[in-house]
């Protein structure tokens, strides 16, 4: 990126402001890329020490087809009436699965809300994704990565439950990080600056993801903003920005892995834009063939996380077209036994929309909790379902 400049050029005949004067340059930025694996999965230099051991990286690589094939069903359960408004992370693996293996156990994930891979690698269980997207509220209140936050519709406010927390933590002096997904249309928002102005000016344990699919719903990154990347945001905050090529497992890992231990060592807050694609619709409620070109999503699919990651496996002898099926197998079957166990869990009352937003429930949601109740008793006595 070119360094950033104060001055403007004067229009014709204007005289210049700095016509005599001294003029020094005070401040130069630069946005570093971060790349690994070539989309020819062929290494761009030396890989860090984790991606020396196969065994780490099919273990990312089996999280990211995990996460595919689980959203594709969870789109099917959508299509066929089995599931509410569900929003698709395909193509979105690589940064997800990466992110989660950077982060500590005691670390939080504070997403927004189509972040599974790293949900799942934190021991998120596909049947409470499955119970949120379909209506049941309790399914935020996980029963493994109990520290971290629920998923966050509302745009770019989880960036200040980031911040939040990652303050509890400093004024705690704890030795852990505060992670914030969120995409590159929130970074429009206010709320994404105030938490990097707060993040910076605190230096905060926490580390920002912008994930750059490109569009925001059918606005292209080019109609968000001027910015050459969204990396270059971090800049106004006064924290590093960095950008890493979201398609690339490794990277990603490596990358977040860095901006943790300086954040968990009293160095501050990181900006990440991971540079990807959303292969599918925003939601299900979306139809992205209506605005986006079929050549742009056609090469997208060439350079996609999971070619990559399983092309580099393969041709350093780490995996076989024999692990590959007996992987998809054993996926299939631990999302086909998540869906068993959506499907056959209690249907969600009114009563979970309330019961878990409040440690404390305050007067005035317990009487409108009351009132719920009172409509799906009569619905019920007239015989319709509440």
């Amino acid at each position: 990126m070119p360094a950033a400049t104060a001055a403007r050029s004067p229009g014709t005949g204007a005289r210049s402001a700095d016509e005599g004067a001294a003029v020094r340059t005070v401040a130069e930025f630069a946005i570093k890329h971060h790349q690994l694996l070539n989309p020819n999965a062929q290494p761009t230099g030396p890989l860090p020490e984790f991606a020396r051991k196969p065994e780490e990286l099919i273990k990312m690589y089996r999280m990211m087809s995990l996460a595919r094939i689980f959203d594709t069903k969870a789109i099917n359960l959508q299509r066929t009436g089995k599931l509410g408004t569900y929003a698709s992370c395909l193509g979105h693996e690589a940064t997800h699965v990466g992110a989660g293996a950077a982060m500590r156990s005691e670390d939080v994930l504070v997403p927004f809300y189509r972040e599974y891979g790293t949900q799942l690698w934190r021991g998120v269980k596909m049947s409470e994704v499955l119970r949120y997207w379909g209506g049941d509220e309790s399914a935020n209140n996980f029963s493994v990565a109990r520290r971290d936050f629920p998923w966050c519709v509302p745009i770019a406010t989880q960036m200040l439950h980031a911040a939040g927390v990652a303050m509890a933590m400093k004024v705690r002096g704890e030795k852990r990080c505060a992670l914030g997904f969120i995409g590159d249309g929130g970074t429009s928002e206010g709320a994404f600056y105030e938490a990097l102005n707060l993040a910076g000016a605190r230096s905060l344990p926490v580390v920002f993801i912008t994930v750059n699919n490109k569009w925001a719903i059918s606005v292209p990154i080019e109609s968000q903003t001027a910015c050459a990347t969204l990396a270059q945001k971090a800049v106004a905050a006064g924290i590093p920005g960095v950008q890493v090529d979201g398609n690339d497992a490794i990277a990603v890992r490596h990358v977040v892995s860095q901006a943790l231990g300086i954040a968990r060592n009293g160095g501050g807050p990181t900006l990440i834009e991971a540079v990807t694609y959303r292969l599918s619709d925003h939601t299900t409620a979306d139809d992205a063939t209506r605005y986006r070109p079929d050549a742009e999503v056609k090469a997208a699919w060439k350079v996609e996380p999971l070619l990559r990651m399983r092309k580099y496996l393969i041709d350093t002898g780490a995996w076989s077209e024999t692990q590959e099926e007996a992987l998809k197998t054993e996926c299939a079957s631990d999302v086909e036994a998540a869906v068993e166990e959506y499907l056959n869990a209690p249907k969600p009352t009114t009563d979970q929309m309330f019961n878990y937003l409040f440690a404390n429930m305050p007067k005035h949601l317990t009487a409108q909790r009351e009132d719920a109740q009172r409509h799906a008793r009569e619905r019920a006595a007239a015989g319709g379902s509440h």
